[in-house]
């Protein structure tokens, strides 16, 4: 099925899976459906009302979504952090990131930052406490058209794939901002992802961690000729 949804559109009723974990944190990278997480912040606080939240912005994510618009919904269950380190700050962010959070969302997550983590960059704090933290980590990409396609994003799947404590969200057929067709892939919604990481973290708990058989190639495949 093709989502036609456009980025910032409210999803009505849109349902909460159990997630057993109290400190969250969410990374929002550059894309277009940033402007949606104003609507999935004030979600998360509804959903999961002792949810402690710390929300980090990449650069090109302040192009889409300010800090105030978020930092409000959070009252005094979390704060909104820039994706850098600061001049003045005596203390290491991405230590305090990946040993503060229980789980880890990227969303959504773009090309650029997909493939940065999935080469092992750590040039920002978000990057370097998603490499160090043993919380699950569940990464939800929103491509442009050809992107999932592409060989060097199967590339970082299937790299990406191999961390026994990162889940990659499939994203979904969707309508281009830019051409007008069906032919981009859009982040799932919140609550899938949501899923999706309760029980990735369930199954490190217990000691298994699930690995796709699928090679990159079977997996594309299948969401193009589902």
């Amino acid at each position: 099925m093709t989502h036609s949804r456009l980025p910032g559109t409210a999803v009505p009723d849109a349902q909460a899976p159990e997630l057993r974990v109290e400190r969250l944190l969410v990374v929002t990278a550059g894309s277009a459906f940033a402007t949606g997480m104003p609507y999935w912040i004030d979600w998360l606080r509804l959903s999961y009302p002792e949810l402690a939240v710390k929300m980090v912005l990449t650069a090109s994510a302040r192009r889409f979504v300010t800090r105030q618009a978020l930092a409000g919904r959070l009252h005094r269950h979390g704060e909104v952090l820039f994706d850098e380190w600061p001049e003045d700050e005596g203390t290491a962010r991405h230590v305090e990131l990946a040993e503060w959070a229980q789980a880890v969302v990227v969303y959504p997550a773009t090309f650029h930052f997909t493939a940065r983590l999935a080469l092992g960059l750590a040039d920002s704090p978000a990057l370097l406490a998603c490499h160090c933290t043993r919380a699950p980590v569940a990464v939800a990409p929103a491509l442009p058209p050809g992107g999932l396609e592409s060989a060097a994003f199967q590339t970082h799947w299937a790299a990406l794939t191999a961390r026994p404590n990162v889940v990659l969200v499939p994203p979904h057929p969707g309508v281009s901002m830019t051409t007008g067709r069906a032919d981009a892939w859009v982040p799932p919604l919140l609550p899938e992802v949501i899923d999706m990481l309760e029980k990735r973290r369930a199954q490190l708990e217990a000691g298994r961690p699930h690995r796709d058989p699928r090679t990159p190639g079977e997996f594309v495949a299948d969401l193009v000729h589902p």
